[in-house]
C-alpha cells in the first residue's frame, strides 16, 4: 500500500519516471510471487494425484486436476454401483455407510449352494441367488442396508442402534426363514444359509477389514446350514491360532516330527498280544506334543491328510516287518484309513504297492474305518472291501455305535471285526445303557461271525464286565499305552505282566466282579 501511494504521489508531484519504476517494480514483485505460489500449490497437487512433476508447472497442474477429477468420478460411481445380477448396492456403498455412522452391527448372509449349482447349471445358480437376495430384502425392508458384497455374500448393516443380541435375534429369524424351500422352474432347492455377525467400530477396526474377516469366516465353516455365529475377537483369536498349527503342520511331515505309537491288542482267552493298533502323534518343537483330536481335523481339513496318511501307511507296514523277527507268532497292524483317503479310486492299489515294498503278507494288515465313514457311500465301500479281501487285507469297523448308521448298510458290508467305542466302555459296569449297547454289539457280532473288540478299556472292572459277558479281545491303558516300536517287542517278548492283569477263570471273573459291585 505504502509503494502504491508513492507512485500516486510521485505521479501527482510530476516525477512520471519515477512513477512508472515503482509501478514496474510492484508488478515485477507480484509476478515472482504468483509463480512461486504456483509452483507449490502444483508440487502439493502432483503429490496428492501422484503423478510426476512436469518441467511446466502449468503441465503439473493441469496433469493432477485431471486425474483428481477422474476418482472424484469414479468415486462417485462406485457409491451408486449396484450388482448386476441383483440390482443391490456393492461393497463400497456399504463401507461408505458404515464409516458415516461409525460404529454398529455387520450381518453377514451366503448363500451355500451357489458355488455346488454353477458348477453343473450356472443359469440355475443365478436364479436362485437373485430369489434369495429378494427373500433378503422383503424380510430386511427399506430401513436396513443390504449389500452382495461377495458372489453368493450379502452384508447386513443393522447401525448402532441395534445391540449385538438383538441383532443376533433378528439373524436368526432370518437365516430360518431364508432356509425355506425355493421353487425354480418344477425345481425345489432347500438352500444351505450361513449367517456370521460382528460389532464393529472405527477407532477399532477399518470396516474392509471388519468385511473380509467376516467374508473369510462364513467361508471356512464347518457348522452347516442354519446356524448363526457371531465373529468376535475370541472367534479371530482361535482362527488364527488354527492358522498357525496349520501352517506348522504343513512343515511338520519334511521335517520328521510325525512319529507312530502302538497300542497292543490282546486275546483274553489265549492271554497272548495278536497285534497293535498305529496311532500317529505329533512333537513339534515349539508345542511340545500336539493332541491327534487337535490336529489330525486339522490334516483333513487342510487336504494333507493323504500324504500323512501314506506316510502312516508306510511306516505302520514297515514295523510290522520287523516283529516277525520275534518268534511270537502272527501280529498285526491296524491302520486308520480316513474319509478323505477313501476317496482316491486307486486306493486298494496303493496299499497293495505298499505291502509290496516292505515284504509283508497282507493278512497281517487291518485296515480300520470309522462307522460314519464306511456307511456314507455304501456302494463305494462295498467295491473296495472287495478289493481289500482279494489282497487278503482285514476290515475293522472303528468307533462302532457312535455313527447312527443303519444296520441294513453296515450287512452290506463285509468287515472282519467290530470295535466297541470307549464311551460305550467306560464304567460299563455301572452304566445300564451302556450295557445294553455292549451286549447288543457283542451279539451282532457273534451273530455275523465276525470278532468283537472293546477299546479304551482303562479299569478291571471294565475289562471283567466285557469278559463275562462274551468280548475276548480288548485294548486300552488297562493293558498297555501306546509304545513306541522298541517298546511294543519288549511288551510282546515279556507276557507276564499281561497275564497277571488277565483272569481266565470264569468262577473268578464272577467272583471278582460281584465284589466289586457289591463295594
Amino acid at each position: 500500500m505504502l509503494v502504491g501511494a508513492a507512485v500516486v504521489a510521485a505521479a501527482f508531484w510530476g516525477y512520471p519516471v519515477i512513477a512508472f519504476a515503482a509501478l514496474a517494480t510492484v508488478s515485477l514483485g507480484a509476478i515472482l510471487s504468483m509463480r512461486w505460489r504456483v509452483g507449490v500449490l502444483a508440487a502439493r497437487l502432483a503429490e496428492l494425484a501422484r503423478v510426476d512433476p512436469r518441467t511446466s508447472r502449468w503441465q503439473t497442474l493441469d496433469d493432477a486436476i485431471g486425474l483428481l477429477e477422474d476418482r472424484i468420478r469414479s468415486s462417485e460411481d462406485r457409491l451408486d454401483q449396484r450388482h448386476a445380477l441383483t440390482g443391490l448396492p456393492t461393497r463400497e456403498p456399504l463401507l461408505a455407510r458404515m464409516a458415516s455412522e461409525g460404529a454398529g452391527t455387520l450381518g453377514l448372509i451366503a448363500l451355500g449352494d451357489f458355488d455346488r449349482l454353477c458348477a453343473f447349471d450356472p443359469a440355475l445358480a443365478d436364479r436362485a441367488l437373485k430369489h434369495f437376495a429378494e427373500r433378503i430384502t422383503r424380510m430386511v425392508g427399506d430401513g436396513r442396508m443390504v449389500a452382495h458384497v461377495d458372489r453368493s455374500h450379502f452384508a447386513l448393516w443393522l447401525g448402532a442402534s441395534v445391540s449385538s443380541e438383538d441383532a443376533e435375534r433378528q439373524l436368526v429369524a432370518i437365516s430360518y426363514a431364508l432356509g425355506d424351500v425355493m421353487h425354480e422352474e418344477g425345481r425345489e432347492l432347500v438352500p444351505e444359509v450361513r449367517v456370521h455377525h460382528t460389532a464393529w467400530a472405527a477407532p477399532q477396526e477399518a470396516a474392509t477389514a471388519t468385511l473380509a474377516r467376516l467374508i473369510a469366516a462364513c467361508a471356512a465353516g464347518p457348522e452347516g446350514p442354519l446356524h448363526v455365529q457371531r465373529v468376535d475377537a475370541a472367534s479371530a483369536a482361535a482362527e488364527r491360532d488354527r492358522y498357525a498349527l496349520e501352517q506348522d503342520l504343513r512343515g511338520a511331515l519334511h521335517n520328521g516330527e510325525f512319529a507312530l505309537r502302538y497300542q497292543p491288542q490282546v486275546d483274553a482267552a489265549s492271554g497272548q498280544v495278536i497285534g497293535a493298533e498305529a496311532l500317529l502323534r505329533w512333537h513339534n518343537p515349539a508345542r511340545g506334543m500336539v493332541s491327534p483330536t487337535l490336529f489330525i481335523p486339522i490334516l483333513e481339513s487342510a487336504g494333507m491328510i493323504e500324504e500323512v496318511g501314506l506316510w502312516v501307511l508306510n511306516a505302520a507296514c514297515r514295523e510290522a516287518r520287523a516283529w516277525h523277527r520275534l518268534g511270537q507268532g502272527p501280529l498285526t497292524v491296524a491302520v486308520n484309513v480316513s474319509a478323505h483317503q477313501l476317496d482316491r479310486p486307486d486306493i486298494h492299489t496303493l496299499i497293495k504297492r505298499t505291502l509290496e515294498r516292505h515284504s509283508l503278507r497282507a493278512g497281517l494288515l487291518e485296515i480300520e474305518l470309522t462307522e460314519s465313514a464306511a456307511a456314507a457311500d455304501v456302494g463305494r465301500a462295498e467295491r473296495l472291501f472287495e478289493a481289500l479281501h482279494g489282497l487278503g487285507i482285514h476290515i475293522a469297523i472303528d468307533d462302532f455305535g457312535t455313527g447312527f448308521s443303519s444296520l441294513s448298510a453296515l450287512r452290506a458290508l463285509a468287515f472282519d471285526k467290530i470295535k466297541i467305542d470307549r464311551q460305550f466302555v467306560t464304567e460299563v459296569e455301572r452304566r445300564r445303557d451302556s450295557q445294553a449297547i455292549c451286549q447288543s454289539i457283542i451279539a451282532l457280532a457273534r451273530g455275523l461271525g465276525i470278532r468283537v473288540l472293546a477299546e479304551g478299556v482303562e479299569r478291571q472292572e471294565e475289562y471283567l464286565w466285557l469278559r463275562r459277558h462274551g468280548c475276548s479281545e480288548f485294548q486300552g491303558y488297562y493293558f498297555s499305552p501306546p509304545l513306541g516300536g522298541a517298546e511294543f517287542q519288549a511288551f510282546v517278548r515279556n507276557p507276564a505282566p499281561l497275564r497277571d492283569r488277565l483272569v481266565l477263570d470264569a468262577r473268578q471273573v464272577q467272583t471278582t466282579l460281584s465284589q466289586r459291585l457289591a463295594r
